[in-house]
């Protein structure tokens, strides 16, 4: 059996254990999409704590459980009466789009360095998603509010639209404070940085600075 043979015979058993979980579970039999989308926002916060600070086997089981995560809602769609698919054509609907968005690896462009890889990739995106009449289609509001101020900077940009500049002065206001905090996510963007994640490991370094401090023995 070939490396690919035994990951895809893998894939489909987890598959398989998926579909018998929904036949004989009486507790997944009554999850829906939307009872399930609180386990998906948890599995996906704890695979980024095992990529950010956890250990290589932390990280193969946090993979696994958002694998779960798709299995599962997968297989709900499988069972829609109007409407269904199945992890099958999931997969097949990746495949496809990979493929278009990377002509540079299955076509004739030619793509040397990242930038050009990124305007194959744009290309091709906005050809899928022609029917948008907006920058802003697509971008979901649900996002973490620093990582969603990080894309709405970009999509700003591409719609020419001024952005506040970080003032040195005293913010005085929650008005002010909302322009401070979008000004430095832009400052962050221009840079390449991600504030999201600066702003996760400050907060990993506060939480060891609190822990210190409550194991410190007490001065008399």
């Amino acid at each position: 059996m070939t490396e690919t043979a035994g990951a895809s015979d893998a894939l489909r058993e987890a598959a398989d254990t998926m579909r018998a979980v929904r036949d004989r579970c009486v507790w997944t039999q009554q999850i829906d999409h939307r009872a399930l989308v609180p386990y998906l926002v948890e599995e996906s916060a704890e695979l980024i704590d095992a990529v950010e600070e956890g250990s290589r086997a932390e990280l193969r089981e946090e993979l696994g459980d958002l694998l779960w995560q798709v299995l599962f809602h997968a297989e709900i769609a499988s069972r829609d009466l109007e409407d269904p698919f199945d992890i099958d054509d999931v997969a097949r609907g990746l495949t496809d789009k990979m493929v278009r968005r990377h002509p540079h690896v299955f076509g004739d462009a030619v793509a040397t360095t990242p930038e050009e890889v990124l305007i194959h990739w744009n290309a091709a995106k906005a050809a899928e998603k022609s029917e948008r009449t907006s920058v802003l289609d697509g971008v979901s509001e649900r996002m973490p509010s620093l990582a969603l101020a990080q894309k709405l900077v970009g999509r700003a940009a591409q719609a020419a639209v001024a952005l506040p500049v970080a003032d040195s002065g005293e913010v005085q206001t929650e008005d002010e404070l909302g322009d401070a905090l979008l000004a430095l996510v832009a400052g962050a963007r221009a840079r390449g940085w991600d504030a999201e994640r600066a702003l996760r490991e400050r907060l990993r370094r506060l939480t060891a600075e609190v822990r210190q401090a409550e194991s410190a023995p007490v001065q008399d």
